[in-house]
């Protein structure tokens, strides 16, 4: 591979008369894309290249990025970086649901530290006043601390509750074996979403975390006699059954309520960066609210369709193809799904999402026992590490984080067993157990998938230290993660939005920085800033792709691909 000298970049290859061109169908000349593999001996010096001496009106401050505090990086990346290198970087995302347990800011800290990527609020639980608390202090964090945390809230949808019970974060639910029945009134929020419920109908608590036996109805309430014992969390969900069958709620139902709606207008009001959707039936709800937020939104909302119900595994495929991402809700889908099909379920829609290139979040009792249990059981870890092996985007906490004892432990559990599977499949040369599917080409953008296909096994192939993607919506930056390289994927983009979003993209970094569509200055100023902070040295390669577009070109052109 050609070197790099000390006094230059390597200029950055446009589509000139000496490379070919060729024509779409519609005339416009389109480039050809490149590859180009350089290696960097990494002692650029900005002032004296032959560019800026040429040009010397052009010439960029010293150090501008950092001297305008604009290279935005995530202190926990960068630390994670200098201490284990880039093959060191752990590539799962993490997911943290934010509760009463882990609300003050300096517990968010402490999240944040242990590698949270993203809060999330379920507005089934607490006031908005408190959610809006919890989102700000997230923000400050993210401002003061160097943090790169997303925000995102998880509507209510149809769900069947337990009113909060206002005493502790759980009530232990028991039997009396000396009396016929040990009497539990259960005061039931959203009741009357079901017709005809029968004395004698089983209550379910989270999918079979307890179970009781309705003996008499009173109005919202239901007086029960406990039939397996377990534990009854605040707001827990419910389900009914009968002779062995799912009760089915009124159909026709909306799959957002007025609360929803509400919720979501508080959520665009506080800048939230994502909103999952529970009970998704089809593609239709999905588009609906896209619509609604397109609107009233001037910030990009990404929507993520959470599969937990059987008509979003009838109409799994359009689904996808119309959300922004996905999260397997476990514990709701396994109450209308037998349980033992839930793991084939899981790699499924593991699956489709990245065939889509759509960010999946696998969820829901990944580590249940540490809601009490300062460790989890070994199959518990089993469990996270087969996530992990099917490649999904990332890893959500829920009642361990939001009311559990143990919220950072399960965090560290969670953080240090995803990364020991991640190593586990290049350390110890077990590539052939983590074999991944062939993707087709098949995405509408044709171009900028086969681009970023050839590169990431380009980066494989050479060994590539890293990867940099220049973008403005993230596009490139998630074919690239589609892919699931070796090297980690830095994402350079201008776009608030676009930075948060990525954070949900597996083994993507995404950093907020100044761009042009001069792609030398860009180069050269993050790779600069990237050297004098000690997250790049001399010798590592880089394999460049960039979705911007330089204004002398037609829409429709692409970068090349280098690797300096």
């Amino acid at each position: 591979m050609a070197a790099l000298g000390s006094s230059r970049l390597l200029p950055y290859h446009q589509i000139s008369a000496g490379n070919p061109r060729r024509k779409s169908r519609g005339g416009r000349r389109v480039g050809v894309p490149m590859c180009h593999p350089v290696r960097c001996s990494m002692q650029v010096d900005l002032e004296r290249s032959p560019e800026v001496a040429a040009n010397p009106a052009e010439a960029p401050p010293r150090d501008p990025l950092a001297a305008a505090g604009v290279l935005g990086l995530d202190a926990v990346a960068e630390a994670e970086l200098r201490e284990k290198g880039f093959m060191g970087l752990r590539k799962t995302k993490l997911v943290c649901t934010v509760g009463p347990a882990c609300c003050s800011p300096g517990q968010l800290e402490r999240l944040a530290a242990a590698g949270m990527n993203v809060a999330r609020l379920n507005m089934c639980h607490n006031s908005r006043e408190w959610h809006g608390r919890v989102m700000r202090a997230v923000k400050a964090l993210n401002v003061e601390k160097g943090f790169c945390v997303s925000l995102m809230i998880d509507t209510e949808g149809s769900q069947t509750h337990v009113v909060d019970h206002g005493g502790d974060s759980s009530v232990k639910a028991e039997c009396d074996s000396g009396a016929p029945y040990y009497a539990w009134l259960i005061t039931v929020l959203g009741l009357g979403r079901y017709e005809g419920i029968q004395i004698g109908d089983e209550l379910v608590v989270e999918g079979g975390m307890a179970s009781f036996e309705v003996v008499e109805k009173l109005g919202n309430d239901l007086r029960c006699r406990c039939t397996d014992p377990g534990l009854l969390l605040p707001r827990a969900k419910l389900s009914f059954w009968r002779a062995g069958k799912l009760v089915e709620s009124n159909l026709g139902s909306p799959t957002l309520s007025t609360k929803d709606w509400a919720d979501i207008d508080f959520g665009i009001a506080e800048g939230v960066d994502f909103i999952a959707m529970s009970f998704v039936k089809d593609a239709n709800d999905i588009k609906q609210l896209k619509s609604y937020l397109s609107t009233r939104s001037a910030e990009s909302i990404r929507v993520l369709a959470k599969i937990e119900c059987l008509e979003s595994l009838e109409n799994l495929r359009e689904i996808v193809e119309a959300s922004d991402g996905i999260m397997v809700a476990r514990g709701d889908l396994g109450v209308q799904v037998p349980l033992e099909q839930i793991p084939t379920i899981q790699e499924k829609v593991t699956d489709i999402c990245r065939q889509l290139n759509k960010p999946v979040i696998v969820a829901s009792q990944l580590l249940e026992s540490m809601i009490e249990y300062p460790t989890p059981t070994r199959a518990e870890v089993a469990d996270v590490s087969e996530a992990v092996r099917q490649l999904a985007d990332a890893l959500m906490l829920s009642g361990e984080s939001a009311v559990g004892t143990y919220a950072e432990k399960a965090l560290s559990v969670l953080r240090s067993t995803s990364w020991r599977m991640e190593m586990w499949g290049r350390e110890d040369h077990q590539d052939h157990h983590l074999l991944q599917p062939q993707l087709a080409i098949s995405l509408p953008d044709r171009i900028a998938e086969q681009i970023c296909n050839c590169s990431v096994e380009m980066a494989n192939k050479l060994g590539a230290d890293a990867i940099f993607v220049y973008t403005k919506h993230g596009q490139m930056a998630s074919l690239l993660s589609r892919n699931r390289p070796n090297p980690p994927i830095f994402a350079f983009t201008d776009d608030a939005s676009t930075r948060k979003a990525l954070n949900l993209h597996w083994g993507v970094i995404p950093l907020e920085a100044t761009l042009s569509t001069d792609m030398e200055r860009n180069i050269r100023e993050t790779i600069h800033l990237m050297t004098r902070r000690g997250m790049v040295k001399p010798g590592d390669v880089v394999l460049v792709v960039s979705d911007l577009i330089p204004v002398s070109t037609a829409p429709s052109m692409f970068q090349s691909i280098q690797v300096i």
